[in-house]
C-alpha cells in the first residue's frame, strides 16, 4: 500500500471517529433501579439529563436507600456510556487504540 492511500485511509478513519464521537455525545442512556423507583438519564458526554425519584422514596426513613440507588443508577449508566463508546470506536478502528482521547 502506498503512502498516499494510507494517508487517505487515516483521514477517513479520523473523520469517521469524529462523527461517531459527536453522535455518541448526544445519545441518551437510561437506567432504572429498585424496580423503577429511580430512573437516571445521561447523555453520552457524561452530563445528567434527568433523575426521576418515586414519591415513596422521599421519606426520611428511605434516605439511605435513595442514596444507594442513586449511586448505583449513576454508576450503571456511566458503565453503559463507556462500553458503548468503546465498542463503537473499536468497530471503526479495528481495536487499534487511537491517540487524542478517541
Amino acid at each position: 500500500m502506498n503512502m498516499q492511500a494510507l494517508l487517505k485511509q487515516a483521514q477517513k478513519m479520523q473523520k469517521d471517529l469524529a462523527e461517531k464521537d459527536k453522535e455518541l455525545k448526544s445519545k441518551l442512556y437510561e437506567k432504572s433501579m429498585g424496580g423503577g423507583v429511580i430512573k437516571v438519564v445521561m447523555k453520552g458526554d457524561m452530563t445528567i439529563e434527568s433523575i426521576e425519584i418515586a414519591k415513596e422514596l422521599l421519606d426520611k426513613e428511605n434516605k439511605e436507600d435513595l442514596q444507594d440507588m442513586l449511586i448505583a443508577g449513576l454508576n450503571e449508566v456511566l458503565k453503559e456510556v463507556n462500553a458503548d463508546k468503546e465498542s463503537t470506536m473499536n468497530q471503526i478502528t479495528g481495536g487499534i487504540k487511537m491517540p487524542g482521547g478517541f
